[in-house]
């Protein structure tokens, strides 16, 4: 089966439940090689025993309950397929509505910025819906401004107050990913009664057969052999020599209050440690596209209903999915520092689901994009919007001053929360 605009349109319009796609992969450096997963509060992996299919010449359908382990999880993969759609958009690949709030002119800006707490001392740049956490909905781009009107409350911003299953036009002209990735505009004018849309695409990655490691730590300083005591210095820093020491009450030099090590100078005694990663079996990449989550959204325009704009923009998003995970399949699996994974059988191999059976096939990242923009074409043409160019908005005063200070806080306390 090829994917074009006509079976794409066809799948969306007709019984198909979803496109699947399931990978098996391999750390990169080979089966048993030991991988890192992400920790959760506590330092803790999140791990979990699940059914994996494990058939018999007897019984085909036999499953095997494992010890697994989450190498990606859902939200994680979600911003990865984002990033991957930046990044084309920003190589002009591919051609989207985006929201972005620009915090260029505030770095390094200059002495009257300063004066008014609204100087970066660390550039922000631009932040475009792709990148914020609750996209259209995220407070960052309620706390800024259009035209010199807060967003959400302009002409653009108050059409996504009137958003639901039944009009879902104004989220497909300004943000039509937070119809794929899902939305809750909880930080909106109407609080926790704001629009909610549930995830069309779904990705995850699971260790299967999941053992523990430790993990060692240790550092050899190549300059000081011993840890010495240290102290407080006079003008607040540290010291090793008493008499530049600051004195106490009684006279005596008083201490630093860290060990040398705790200034990452020195010396660290080698230790062994829980949670030090995981080797396992394979890992499993799982990506879901739901076709009768995007049947629930109609696309109105000027209060008219129409089943073909209908139609239109649902193929619209299926594809605006079908690039995104192909984007980000082109852009490798390195999910963290030591945990890099890769396909064993190459491309990435799609499935469509119907009620008359399992169509296989391949779709490249570039065949993706033709068919995205085809059915954008497709769209428009029956009268649907699409915003081209990105729509830019500028950070309120509040809002620089925020992160100016929150920089401010950062730089002073090294890291710390």
């Amino acid at each position: 089966m090829t994917l074009t605009l006509d079976t794409l349109h066809a799948a969306v319009s007709g019984t198909a439940a979803a496109f699947r796609c399931r990978t098996r992969l391999q750390p990169a450096g080979g089966q048993g090689d030991k991988v890192f997963p992400p920790t959760y509060a506590g330092a803790v992996y999140a791990t979990e025993k699940r059914c994996v299919p494990a058939p018999t010449d007897e019984n085909p359908d036999l499953t095997a309950e494992v010890d697994c382990v989450l190498l990606d999880s859902v939200q994680s993969q979600a911003n990865r397929m984002e990033e991957a759609l930046q990044r084309a958009f920003d190589e002009g690949r591919l051609r989207l509505p985006l929201i972005e709030v620009n915090f260029d002119p505030f770095y390094p800006g200059d002495e009257a910025l300063e004066d008014k707490g609204m100087r970066l001392l660390d550039p922000v740049g631009k932040v475009t819906s792709l990148e914020a956490p609750h996209r259209i909905a995220d407070a960052i781009l309620r706390d800024s401004l259009l035209d010199g009107v807060p967003f959400r409350q302009s002409e653009r911003g108050r059409a996504v107050d009137r958003v639901s299953l039944k009009n879902a036009t104004p989220l497909f002209e300004l943000c039509p990913t937070a119809l794929l990735f899902g939305m809750w505009d909880s930080t909106g004018p109407k609080g926790g009664l704001g629009a909610k849309f549930e995830r069309a695409i779904v990705s995850e990655i699971v260790g299967i057969d999941a053992t523990h490691g430790v993990r060692t730590a240790s550092r050899v300083d190549p300059i000081v052999r011993k840890n010495p005591e240290l102290y407080q210095a006079e003008d607040g820093g540290w010291t090793v020599l008493e008499p530049e020491a600051a004195k106490d009450s009684k006279k005596n030099p008083k201490p630093f209050g860290k060990k040398v090590s705790e200034i990452n100078l020195g010396n660290v005694t080698p230790d062994v440690t829980s949670s030090g990663g995981v080797t396992i079996a394979y890992a499993e990449q799982t990506i879901v596209l739901s076709l009768p989550a995007l049947r629930r959204l109609r696309f109105p325009v000027d209060g008219v209903f129409s089943v073909e704009r209908d139609r239109a923009g649902r193929t619209v998003l299926a594809a605006l999915g079908l690039a995104a995970a192909a984007l980000a399949d082109e852009s490798g699996l390195d999910l963290r520092s030591r945990c890099l994974l890769y396909p064993t059988k190459g491309d990435l191999q799609w499935e469509r689901l119907d009620r008359s059976g399992v169509e296989a096939f391949h779709l490249p990242a570039e065949d993706a994009i033709k068919v995205f923009h085809d059915a954008v074409d497709a769209a428009r043409n029956v009268g649907l919007p699409w915003m081209e160019q990105p729509l830019v908005l500028t950070p309120s005063d509040a809002l620089v001053k925020l992160v100016a200070k929150s920089q401010q806080l950062a730089a002073q306390q090294g890291g710390e929360d």
